[in-house]
């Protein structure tokens, strides 16, 4: 909450969600390879993706220019990351003019048919409730979680609980439907988006806008709650009368793994060569002849034997080796 007591309410909460079929990743994948068979792939493209977001949102000013801004990454249980992003702009938003960056509507499918496509394959709620699927995961006690459908409205307004009510037309009054799963859908299933990204990204970008005090609590919450959780129980064999001891510990699956490698000595001296000239000059068993490893980093020696022509740079005995990692049988 640092962030809001400084800089007041965040003016956009944005979720942006990998998408698997980005031509990115279906390219590199190996005949009968899946995107979860490439957790290294998977973590590489969507970070570019989030970075270019970013850029867009920050130095391209897609929504005007920007004060700050915060994320975090998360991992679905499939493997795929989102990431939940806070926008701080400088001049805030009129509420009037929502309209011409968040759009909740199905598009004409004659005029911008790229765009229809897009948000029929990635912003159309998951059809739930009575007639639908009733054991979708939004659902809770026969109630959507989600809030859908929602409710038809003509113009864009702000409710009393401080959300956004975004413009949804009824099919009679200028609103247009799709048809998705042999069900006709209309503006009520539509998740809020910004149609400049929709097309850019093609994918599922989650576009709110934030009215009242009352809904950033949620959302910063939201942005800053810690990892996944699980619970694991030890017993002793044979030992069916003791009683469990419990212990909660953090949940990491191998997708965030991929995306967060452990430094080790070799990866930071490659690292070390992309700025370090005399470094380039060296294998890698040399590098503790003239270099230290300290606080996971290599760093110039302080002593020994100065190295002509090369200022600031000491030489040492020691020596490196790489370890072999033998296969099981």
């Amino acid at each position: 909450m640092t962030f809001v007591r400084h800089y007041g309410r965040p003016d956009l909460f944005i979720t942006f969600t990998c998408n698997p079929k980005w031509v990115e990743v279906t390219r590199e994948l190996l005949p009968h390879q899946q995107y979860f068979h490439r957790h290294d792939l998977i973590a590489r493209v969507f970070k570019q993706k989030l970075t270019t977001l970013i850029d867009l949102i920050k130095k391209g000013q897609v929504f005007g220019p920007v004060k700050c801004h915060m994320y975090t990454v998360e991992w679905q249980k499939r493997g795929l990351p989102h990431a939940h992003i806070l926008v701080w702009l400088v001049t805030k938003i009129d509420p009037i003019l929502i309209d011409e960056s968040i759009k909740a509507e199905i598009p004409n499918p004659t005029v911008d048919r790229q765009l229809y496509d897009i948000v029929k394959a990635h912003m159309v709620h998951g059809l739930c409730g009575p007639g639908f699927q009733n054991f979708s995961s939004c659902h809770k006690d026969h109630v959507c979680t989600k809030r859908y459908p929602k409710s038809f409205v003509d113009e864009t307004q702000t409710a009393g609980d401080g959300y956004q009510l975004y413009r949804r037309r009824r099919p009679e009054n200028g609103g247009f439907t799709l048809t998705l799963q042999g069900h006709q859908v209309d503006n009520r299933w539509v998740v809020p988006y910004c149609p400049l990204l929709m097309t850019i990204f093609n994918a599922h970008i989650n576009v709110e806008f934030c009215h009242s005090v009352k809904s950033i609590n949620y959302i910063c919450k939201y942005v800053n709650k810690g990892s996944d959780a699980a619970m694991f129980g030890l017993q002793k064999d044979n030992s069916m009368d003791e009683v469990s001891q419990y212990l909660a510990g953090r949940e990491q699956t191998a997708a965030q793994l991929a995306a967060n490698p452990k430094q080790t000595t070799l990866t930071v001296f490659f690292r070390l060569c992309q700025i370090d000239t005399f470094a380039k000059t060296l294998l890698y068993p040399q590098v503790p002849s003239y270099y230290v490893w300290s606080k996971n980093t290599w760093v110039h020696r302080k002593s020994s034997q100065d190295v002509q022509e090369h200022p600031g740079v000491k030489f040492n005995s020691c020596l490196g080796r790489v370890y072999i990692t033998s296969q099981p049988a």
